[in-house]
Parts: structure tokens; sequence; C-alpha cells
């Protein structure tokens, strides 16, 4: 008996997996009973279920069935490149804590619509973040981040995809309360590590074999969590560390382990949104190579404050230090006296409306995660009656950005594309008038996935920066276009991988100056071409593996450099 979450193959009386301990039972996908191995019919609605080598899900729909269609694709079109990779991904479990208490004596098709909006808002917010729901189970799923499509923060998806999916299911929860009278909760396990792609059917289904206890811990996780709680195991910690909030729960024993497990409790998002803010909470490498380029912000910062508004965009390939280098810079005393506003993308977000106009907006009215709408309404009023009462008429569309409620019988005759010019229209007023008042520094990262109304909103401020005092930084990789090459106050900045002097002192900062370092220094940089990420990482590989041991700046080898 193959057991659907981790493939192990089990002797036919088991209850239980050997390998990921899932309770392995069949279980009628049309009406949620439970059934005996045997079943070939449902005894309760007469759905057709699987043979009795199938344990713990009915006649399931392939993969392709519920997949979004890009992502399908895409996987699709690198199937070739993904099989028999080895890949580093998080494994997530989650499923309806008391599914068969919950469902039982109810009539099927009432039984079918409290159950799937779960699965829907679980498959949905997996797929949010690009993640695979690889199998979809009773009452749960199993999902993974990292495979088949690679991604180098799949721990974070992963973890923003469970908070995400228990925040859906909560709002869900309520309904079904006041509808049918009955407690949804969900519980949610993740763990991280290696698993290796055999294939992807063209109905997308994936096989594939997990490296040591990828996900037989991930689905302890999920037995050992409290419904409406995620756990993490330490794999997944250390990749989040900084971007997730957690609770650390202490050692919990998980059968088949000989030892406790450290288990954390997610308890939110954490302070770090991108890799380099979660890279200063433990301290930044020494930044190096990257004075021309400095001295290119501080001349155009110098134009911008004299009201001769500059557009500077900052274009590499990943891990060569774009980030880095506007962070340096708006920290440094050059923009001393200057408000600094920030917005980022994510690759999952590009289908997020509005993305950068909403993150540059918070940050320049104060705005917080938990400001309720009358507080919303409060802040943006009182942001344009302090800077200038010819705004005034900017209220309704600001606060429309933000789904406040309003009251306006002349916005509520416009059409979706005029209220949308409205809305961008209002942005560029409002921080073109703020820069009067003080000069404006942007920061607007990852242009790459940038959604079609902050591009719009990009343009049409660029067209009015020559008169105003904004220096608007951006930074993407060589693939995007755009077509503002042509203005005369655009300056575009290549940034290239650091020199072999630059990455030999980004190393002698990171490992010391030992002189049987050497030898490691040239395989690194040789190997990682020069680029700054990839250096870092590779380093700090090394110190996890045990080929490094000692303290930053001070290490030292436990083995030959070519090993």
């Amino acid at each position: 008996m193959q057991c659907p979450a981790c493939r192990h193959e089990n002797p036919a009386q088991a209850k239980f997996c050997l390998e990921c301990g899932a309770r392995l039972v069949m279980v009628c996908s049309n009406c949620g009973t439970e059934l005996p191995l045997s079943a070939k019919f449902c005894l309760e609605c007469g759905q057709r279920v699987t043979a009795s080598g199938d344990a713990v899900v009915s006649q399931s729909a392939p993969p392709d069935a519920y997949m979004p269609k890009h992502l399908a694709e895409r996987i699709l079109r690198e199937q070739g490149a993904l099989e028999g990779e080895r890949k580093q991904v998080t494994v997530l479990f989650a499923d309806l804590k008391g599914s068969m208490e919950l469902l039982a004596d109810r009539d099927p098709e009432e039984a079918r619509k409290i159950l799937d909006p779960v699965l829907t808002h679980m498959m949905d917010a997996v797929h949010r973040y690009e993640g695979t729901v690889n199998q979809v189970m009773g009452d749960g799923i199993m999902a993974l981040f990292g495979a088949p499509i690679a991604h180098e923060d799949h721990a974070v998806r992963a973890c923003y995809a469970a908070l995400r999916m228990q925040e859906s299911v909560n709002r869900y929860a309520e309904k079904a309360r006041r509808a049918h009278g009955v407690t949804v909760q969900i519980r949610v396990g993740l763990n991280s590590g290696e698993v290796v792609v055999r294939s992807i059917g063209n109905d997308l289904r994936m096989d594939y074999t997990a490296v040591g206890e990828t996900t037989h811990l991930a689905a302890r996780m999920e037995q050992a969590a409290r419904p409406g709680t995620v756990l993490i195991a330490p794999a997944t910690f250390d990749l989040v560390e900084g971007f997730i909030a957690v609770k650390p729960l202490g050692p919990v024993p998980v059968r088949g382990r000989r030892d406790p497990v450290e288990v954390y409790e997610v308890s939110g998002i954490g302070p770090a949104l991108t890799r380099l803010q979660a890279a200063a909470r433990r301290g930044l490498t020494r930044f190096v190579g990257r004075d021309a380029e400095i001295e290119v912000l501080r001349r155009s910062l110098e134009r911008a404050g004299a009201g001769h508004g500059q557009v500077v965009a900052i274009v590499g390939e990943a891990g060569l230090g774009k980030s880095r280098l506007h962070w340096e810079f708006t920290r440094s005393h050059h923009a001393d006296g200057w408000l600094v506003l920030r917005s980022r993308s994510a690759s999952y977000a590009r289908g997020t409306p509005y993305l950068h106009v909403f993150e540059l907006l918070k940050a320049y009215l104060g705005m917080q995660e938990r400001d309720d709408p009358r507080q919303v309404r409060e802040r943006v009023a009182d942001k344009l009656l302090t800077l200038d009462r010819t705004l005034e008429p900017l209220l309704t569309p600001l606060l429309a950005l933000f789904d406040v409620p309003v009251q306006d019988a002349a916005w509520d005759a416009l059409d979706t594309p005029q209220r949308r010019q409205r809305i961008l229209e209002a942005v560029k007023r409002l921080l073109l008038r703020g820069s009067q008042v003080q000069p404006l520094l942007l920061v607007v990262a990852d242009l790459h996935w940038i959604d079609s109304e902050s591009q719009s909103l990009l343009d049409a401020l660029i067209e009015s920066l020559p008169t105003a005092r904004v220096l608007l930084v951006v930074d993407y990789r060589p693939e995007y276009r755009h077509a503002w090459a042509s203005k005369t106050y655009y300056t575009q900045l290549r940034v290239d991988p650091l020199p072999s002097e630059s990455a030999e002192e980004l190393l002698t900062a990171l490992l010391g100056q030992d002189e049987s370092l050497k030898p490691l220094k040239r395989v690194l940089i040789e190997r990682t071409e020069g680029n700054p990420f990839f250096l870092e990482e590779t380093v700090q590989t090394l110190v996890e593996t045990g080929a490094l041991i000692g303290d930053r700046g001070a290490y030292r080898m436990t083995e030959a450099p070519e090993a």
C-alpha cells in the first residue's frame, strides 16, 4: 500500500505510514465518509473510489484540473530540465482537524459544501505563492514549494501561504458557523529539505523521492499542530528567520525520532521583507567595489535637490548587489534631509494591482498594518490638509485606493478606467506637492515584477520629474523593458560582478587573513564569478557544514579547498 503523502510502500495491514506517519485510510471525495481499504464504491453515497492499494484519497482530480494556467504552463515548459534534479524544497501539510467528526451524520451534499471551500482556500494560498499542490487528500493537501518550480525563498513562500490559508479559512469559518453550525479549523505543518524530481506527467502529477526526513517531519509537524496553528521544523526556521515571526515551543517528542525536535509556531510575518533586511539584522558584510556607482547616485541627488528631478536605474542579474547599493546610499550622509520612501515587489505578487503605489503611500502617510478604515481616512485627510488645502479633492480617489468606503456620487458615476486614472493622478500630485516641502528619494525595487497600475504611475511620475525635487531610484534585471531611456534626466547604472580585488576584499572580511585561506578564496572567486551574494552564501554553507570553524573574520579550514 503506497502512502500518497510520501509514496512509501507500506504493508497491507498498516494503518499509519511507516515513513511519514500519515494515517492510511480510504476517504470518499464526494461525502468524506471513511471507507474500508477494500472498498470500490462509497457505502454512503455510491461514489466510485480508487483501487484498494491507494490509501487516503479517493478518485481525485489531477493537478492540472486545479492548478492556475500560468503555473501549469511554466512547469510543462521546463519539464525536461526539472526531471532528475535534486531540489531544495519546503513541504507543507494542511488538513481540517476532526473532519470525520465534523462531517459525520451529515447529508453528503452538505458535507461537500462544508469541506470543498476549505480545500479551495488551502490550494488558493499555495498557488498564490507559486507552490505546487502535490496531493489532495480527503480533508487536506500536501504541497511543495521549490519544486518543480525552483525558488530561493521557498521556505518563506511556504510560511506566507500557511498564514494566508489560516486567515482565509478563519474568515470562511465564521460563515460556516452561521450556515451549518460547525467549527472549522485547520492545522498546518512545514519542513524543508531535499527531494529528487523523478518525473512530471502531462497532467502535472509529479513523482519524486524525498531525501532524508523531508516529508516525514513535515507530516509530523502537522499532526503536532493545534487547530488554527502553523508549526515549522528547525530546517525551515533556519531559512525564514527574520522574515517570519515565531514562538519557540522547545523540544517536542516526534514519533519515529530518537531525540525531541525543536519546534516553532508561526505567529505572523516578521520585520524583514527582503533578503537584505534579514541579512542586516544578522550583520551585513563589508560593502566593497561600488565607489563609482555611489558617486553617480550622489551627483544625481545633487541635481534633483536643485529642482531638476532625476531617474537612476540600477540594472543587473540576481545577487550582484542592486539592493545593497541603494541600501547603502540611502543610509549615507548624502541622503541627510531627504525623505526616503521605499517599495518593492515579488514574483508571486506581480498580479497585485497598485502594489508599489500602496508601499510608497503607506510609508508616506505613516500607515500601520492594523489601521482600520477610520484611521486610514484620518491619516489621508491630515496629510492632504497639512500639505495644501487645494489637495482636498484628492481625498476620494486616495481612500478608494485603500478600499475605504466613500460617499461621492460623482465618483460612483465614473467607470473603472476613469477611476484608475483619477487614483494615479492623485498619487502623483500628492508626491510632487510633498517634494516641495521636503525633497523625496523614492526607491522602487524589482521592476521586473511590477504590476501594470504601478507601472502607469511610474511612467506618469517620470514625465513630471524635470521640475521636481525628486530622485527616483529603481532597480531591475536586464529582461525588464521601459520607455525612459531617451529622457535627458535618466541614468542607467549597470552592476557587474565584483572584480577579483574587491571579491578578495569581501572574502577577507568574511573569512579572515590567515594564509591558509588563500587557496579557498581563489576557488570561491572562480566558482562564483565574483557574484557577492553567491560568495556570502557559499561561505555560510561551508560554515554550516563544518568545513569552516571559528567566527566571522577569523575562520579556519577543516579540509582542503578542493574537497
